[in-house]
């Protein structure tokens, strides 16, 4: 998974999406009102949005937005690293936008909240797998379900 695009640019504070018109230019897209559209609802997203999320983002600016290319560029949006899917413990996808680092999740099965997680904190996890098991865990996808301390306490107390 590449991580090319955005990782670069937070780490020297630039703006993730500077090359983004001669990325897709070099893809052989065209650069049009609908994908300069949907750059810039990327670039005003915080954190995590699902795809439906980003086409009612796009239509509250254009109405006329067409799925299939928000669908298309994404995916080439993810090729070049720009932003990244990962899939909840529910099975809902998420997209990370300009990640600055891949990460895991924690998602509480009683109140729904999501927490990420950074690799350094399930590297321990993470090496056993490889090393027990020859297993390459793909951390950017792993979301750990369980129950969030404050829902524990809750049940107990």
């Amino acid at each position: 998974m590449s991580r090319r695009g955005s990782t670069s640019a937070r780490a020297t504070g630039t703006d993730p999406w500077s090359g983004i018109r001669d990325e897709l230019h070099t893809r052989g897209l065209r650069w049009t009102p609908q994908r300069r559209l949907l750059i810039e609802v990327l670039a005003a997203a915080e954190g995590h949005v699902t795809r439906s999320e980003v086409i009612e983002r796009c239509r509250a600016r254009d109405p006329e937005t067409t799925p299939s290319t928000v669908y298309r560029t994404l995916d080439v949006l993810e090729e070049l690293g720009y932003v990244d899917h990962s899939h909840g413990a529910d099975g809902r996808e998420e997209l990370h936008v300009a990640p600055a680092a891949e990460h895991a999740h924690l998602q509480c099965a009683a109140c729904g909240g999501t927490w990420e997680v950074e690799p350094g904190e399930i590297a321990a996890l993470v090496g056993a797998l490889a090393q027990g098991r020859g297993f390459r865990v793909d951390v950017g996808h792993l979301t750990i379900a369980g129950t969030c301390a404050a829902c524990r306490a809750a049940a107990a107390g």
